[in-house]
């Protein structure tokens, strides 16, 4: 009898437990609790069911969930308090609602969605030489997502490092939404009366993103921030939807949403080589991994960088600010685990160095704390933006044409969790930071011969260029013909004597054991070659014989 009323009462209790999911979900996509988690492992184990506050501590956790999640986690039968979302604080923002009703100098309000874009695109009106906005895809609701690029030659390809500045994808926290644009307005207005500004966009692509979930932001109307969400318009966290080291694809269980996927592309077409996304709800530089416990290959830079910036920070603002933690900074794991998120996704996918940025306790601040916050982070900004100078830079070229190859640059001993780094065409550079020490680097790249730069000394936050040639492989001539030639380097003799060449080679490179482009010799489709040794050192070099059909090479030594 017992275990028939045990029966009958498990489906009225999942009944009851959906109809009060129901009531609390009636107007609202997503919900905001506290609970007490008893260990670390029981607080990853809540974060994978549902998405943790940054804030959060073992004592005092918060957390967002959409109906779904919050079903998964009531499951577990962990006591919650549900809390007034983060949002809702303070009423009186001081909300912008048009460029023309306050000084710009004043920094202390939240635009109107329609002021920001007009003030995205003033900035490109009135510095056109130095600015580009554009819109790389749109929310859920059809907002812009907007980019601001900043650079002395706005519409060419130098080589340097690329680095993006991204704030609020989350929708509530948006002290870096303002602080994004104010830094925008700041490059430029100072360019050329400023020499630390002006330095740093002379020899940096700087990308600008200051609102990245604009429906979260504006949730209620593009007049406020008020009431501001976490979540995007289809209630998913923007920051649990990105493929994850671990978890793989979807590690959220939903579809990769309308900013994620613009995000993606265009992190694709830019290759950004360093970056940083702004949250808030703390005030903490978040660095790699938040997927799992192992530290990245750059451990001793990330701690370098991430110190800095803190140690600035604190320097320009109150005793109280960027003091939690280890001295303003944790990893990510550390801290809790998060699956599918912005970070690890820029790191492990696409081989950049992005970490994630905690601005205020105050996810959504007033108005008028937005000049402190300011003050307190705009030299660590220009700080990071000069790191992405520092390190080891440099183009990697064809040792024959001289024109830019995509290859693969390698710390050998050292790169794990795909820490090593390509170069970007057209232009063939690289950039990889490294923190002080002595590093073998191996550039390889396909129908080419690696070459390894042994004990290459990186000074940390200086920067050290290596340029390097690659020598193509040899590919394509049968065994026989290619050994059948004879090559007599004889040491009394003025000229290199080649016997047998093949009729269809059309010319014959000379090229020295740096890989730097000797001497260059028409064949005139003869069988015996002579190639004057005069002005030639003792030396290894290559012959590298080419035809319209094959190519291949032979090494000599010159005494």
């Amino acid at each position: 009898m017992k275990f028939l009323i045990a029966l009958l009462m498990i489906p009225f209790c999942a009944f009851s437990q959906t109809r009060d999911v129901d009531s609390i979900f009636q107007d609202k996509g997503e919900v905001y609790f506290s609970f007490h988690a008893e260990s670390i492992e029981q607080l990853n184990t809540i974060s994978g069911l549902v998405s943790i506050d940054h804030g959060s501590t073992l004592e005092q956790a918060h957390a967002y969930a959409n109906q779904k999640e919050f079903l998964a986690f009531l499951d577990l039968d962990v006591k919650y308090t549900i809390e007034e979302k983060p949002g809702f604080t303070f009423k009186d923002l001081n909300m912008l609602l048009s460029l023309d009703q306050k000084q710009m100098n004043d920094w202390d309000f939240y635009p109107s969605y329609e002021v920001y874009v007009e003030m995205m695109y003033a900035f490109e009106e009135q510095y056109p030489e130095l600015c580009k906005v554009s819109s790389i895809g749109t929310s859920v609701n059809g907002r812009e997502l907007l980019v601001a690029k900043i650079t002395d030659q706005i519409d060419e390809e130098e080589g340097e490092p690329r680095l993006l500045y991204t704030s609020s994808m989350h929708g509530d926290e948006i002290t870096g939404y303002v602080l994004s644009l104010r830094l925008i307005d700041y490059l430029l207005t100072n360019y050329n009366s400023d020499t630390r500004v002006t330095e740093i966009v002379n020899n940096i692509e700087i990308w600008i993103n200051p609102l990245a979930n604009p429906d979260g932001a504006y949730t209620n109307d593009n007049s406020t921030v008020y009431g501001a969400m976490r979540y995007n318009a289809n209630w998913v966290d923007l920051n649990r939807n990105y493929p994850d080291p671990e978890d793989g694809d979807h590690p959220d269980g939903n579809s990769y949403q309308d900013e994620t996927l613009a995000f993606m592309a265009f992190a694709d077409s830019c290759e950004f080589d360093i970056s940083s996304n702004f949250h808030a709800g703390a005030a903490v530089a978040n660095y790699p991994w938040d997927t799992w416990s192992q530290y990245p290959a750059d451990y001793d830079w990330w701690t370098l960088v991430m110190h800095e910036y803190a140690d600035l920070a604190q320097d320009n603002s109150n005793s109280n600010y960027f003091n939690s933690f280890d001295d303003g900074v944790t990893n990510g794991y550390d801290w809790y685990e998060v699956n599918g998120g912005r970070q690890d996704y820029m790191n492990y996918e696409k081989h950049c160095r992005e970490f994630t940025l905690e601005l205020s306790d105050s996810k959504t601040p007033p108005g008028s704390q937005l000049p402190y916050f300011w003050d307190a982070n705009y030299n660590s900004f220009l700080a990071y933006l000069e790191q992405s100078s520092y390190g080891l830079h440099g183009v990697v070229t064809d040792s024959i044409s001289g024109e830019p190859i995509a290859a693969h640059v390698v710390i050998e001993g050292h790169d794990a969790d795909n820490s090593d780094v390509f170069t970007h065409l057209p232009m063939g550079d690289y950039h990889r930071y490294l923190a002080s020490g002595s590093y073998d680097v191996t550039f390889s790249a396909e129908g080419y011969q690696s070459k390894t730069i042994a004990s290459t000394a990186i000074l940390s936050s200086t920067t050290t260029v290596l340029d390097v040639q690659l020598a193509p492989s040899a590919v394509g001539l049968d065994e026989s013909l290619r050994n059948a030639i004879s090559i007599y380097p004889q040491p009394a003799s003025e000229f290199i004597q080649i016997d047998a060449c093949p009729n269809d080679v059309t010319e014959i490179l000379l090229i020295d054991s740096s890989g730097k482009l000797v001497k260059r010799i028409s064949t005139n489709h003869k069988s015996s070659i002579y190639i004057s040794r005069d002005q030639l050192p003792s030396g290894s070099y290559i012959l590298d014989f080419q035809s319209d059909n094959y190519g291949f090479q032979k090494a000599i030594l010159l005494h």
